[in-house]
């Protein structure tokens, strides 16, 4: 018997409670793991609203390589399939009927800042509600995620144009 598997568990829970009409707005990506779909792309951001369905409308949007790069923007939505149970899981489609995971691991009292991950271990983001965030929180995030198990190293801190 190995003990590999001890040293994988990540710590993906989720906060008890999310006010979504709180939580709805624009969040600037502070760093992620990389992954294609945001590869090379910096000044992004997420904004979340509400649509006519009740279903919750996101746009990514962001810069490739540089802020005089091509703008991207990737519009989707969001839906929390267990509001009463698990109001901090939503499952988030930017393809048809294709859902993955986003869960809201950390989240500010205030609603400035979020940490969010996934089911899976590839996904991780850091995002606050201004472009810079506090070196000081900063390091207290990556704190709780190496407690979480995470691997901070991976982290790719975005680039921001300041406010």
């Amino acid at each position: 018997m190995s003990c590999n598997t001890q040293k994988s568990m990540i710590d993906k829970t989720v906060v008890e409670q999310l006010d979504i009409q709180r939580y709805l707005g624009i969040w600037y990506e502070i760093a992620r793991y990389d992954h294609r779909f945001e590869r090379g792309l910096v000044g992004v951001t997420a904004d979340y609203s509400t649509r006519d369905d009740g279903k919750i409308k996101v746009v990514n949007s962001g810069y490739e390589n540089s802020f005089e790069g091509k703008f991207s923007q990737a519009v989707g939505k969001a839906k929390i399939p267990q509001p009463e149970k698990a109001p901090a899981k939503l499952k988030v489609s930017f393809f048809l009927f294709f859902y993955g995971d986003y869960f809201v691991m950390e989240l500010d009292k205030d609603y400035q800042w979020a940490v969010i991950g996934s089911s899976s271990d590839k996904y991780l983001w850091i995002l606050s509600r201004t472009p810079k965030m506090e070196n000081e929180l900063y390091t207290d995030l990556l704190t709780r995620l190496k407690k979480r198990g995470y691997d901070v190293s991976s982290l790719i801190k975005v680039e921001q144009k300041p406010l």
